[in-house]
């Protein structure tokens, strides 16, 4: 299911002797420093390096390895770097963004580490890899019974079309959290939401926009963020991002899963789930309603970065994971191994958010990015993982 490559590296030597390599390093730290200075005036970015290039050692993947750690709801099995499917062939560089953005809000024990990762910024993939092996100790995450293999699925941040006031097509509200809901107890279910006036009426003036899809609508809800190209009272369009802001505290329960249930579908993808719905517009209303949870948000200025995860964080395609973080606690490096029908994917990742169904030891939700390729992506991924947590050594 996965694939194994072995762990070399010929280069070690050479690179621990050669001038032209120390230079080469020199260099990379020069412009480091050269890049602080643009990042210094980004209050947002991740810091840059601030010192010079680290001396790197080549650590022969054989001493002990140490016992099992227990989590909270997870096992950290130790393994060998070799063990990791694919270590050798990732572009790390391409996740060390995502790493950086977990540094502006560390977590211990990785406050002692992010200065060396922000340093790091710059090194080839090779020279990364060598910093892990130096730095960290990978462990596979199992269940508390030993199992070792877990689900993937995906999410991202999807683009819509809306109206900021009820007009035409657009009747489908997108409401902010309400002020007469109280805190830290169920508030009413998506259906008395729709269907109570005395509801609707503690809900008046909350709602943020209109869209014109209630599928749509339930999508931004589970997806937890969105982008929204909002037409104004005035005629004029501007973008704004919808951020997170809470729930009506209800359970959530699965549509998709509700529609097999009925045994009315086989395809609970949501290009699968769409389909059904256009062919069957009846089903449309129960098909909501079985989720009794309702998502709020807050308004946000967009950016070229991805939206804010559960660490704090933008999230980067490709490179951020959702997890339960009673197993993996948020901005810990993790070795992602899934390949199945939907994707190949043996790579770095980073765990900055998490999700209401993202639950359990070896589960993760993978971060596809903004708009409708990623919502293609997303909609898709059902597939077996394996996770790694490359943890600090002591």
């Amino acid at each position: 299911m996965v694939h194994q490559t072995a762990n070399t590296n010929n280069a070690n030597a050479a690179r621990a002797s050669s001038k032209s390599t120390v230079m080469r390093r020199l260099f990379q730290w020069l412009c480091a420093a050269l890049i602080v200075g643009v990042l210094a005036s980004c209050a947002t970015r991740p810091e840059a390096p601030s010192e010079g290039p680290l001396n790197l050692v080549d650590v022969p993947d054989t001493g002990p390895l140490g016992p099992v750690l227990r989590r909270e709801r997870s096992l950290w099995v130790p393994v060998r770097w070799a063990d990791l499917p694919g270590f050798t062939a990732d572009d790390t560089q391409a996740a060390w963004s995502a790493w950086l953005q977990s540094c502006q809000f560390p977590r211990a024990p990785f406050v002692a580490l992010c200065g060396e990762v922000r340093r790091m910024a710059l090194a080839t993939s090779d020279e990364q890899r060598e910093w892990m092996r130096m730095r960290l100790q990978p462990y596979r995450v199992e269940t508390a019974g030993g199992a070792s293999a877990g689900l993937l699925t995906s999410y991202f941040e999807p683009e819509y079309a809306a109206s900021r006031v009820p007009q035409g097509a657009y009747q489908i509200p997108i409401f902010g959290l309400p002020a007469a809901m109280p805190r830290g107890r169920p508030w009413y279910t998506r259906q008395q939401i729709d269907t109570d006036p005395a509801v609707r009426a503690q809900l008046a003036g909350s709602a943020i926009a209109w869209l014109a899809d209630p599928i749509d609508a339930m999508i931004l809800q589970i997806q937890g963020s969105g982008r929204l190209q909002i037409r104004e009272p005035d005629g004029t369009e501007r973008e704004v991002r919808l951020a997170y802001a809470g729930t009506n505290d209800q359970p959530y329960r699965s549509p998709g899963r509700w529609l097999k249930d009925q045994g009315l579908i086989s395809d609970a993808t949501w290009p699968g789930i769409k389909a059904f719905l256009a062919l069957h517009p009846d089903y449309v209303q129960p098909f909501l309603w079985s989720n009794p949870r309702v998502v709020f948000f807050r308004e946000e200025p967009t950016s070229d970065a991805g939206p804010r995860g559960a660490q704090g964080v933008a999230l980067t395609p490709g490179r951020s994971i959702a997890v339960d973080p009673g197993s993996i606690p948020y901005g810990t490096p993790v070795w992602l191994a899934s390949n199945g029908p939907t994707a190949q994917l043996d790579r770095l990742v980073i765990a900055q958010d998490t999700g209401h169904a993202i639950q359990g030891a070896v589960r993760a939700d993978y971060f596809a990015g903004t708009g409708a390729q990623a919502g293609e992506l997303a909609g898709r991924l059902n597939q077996p993982l394996h996770l790694w947590v490359l943890w600090p050594k002591p």
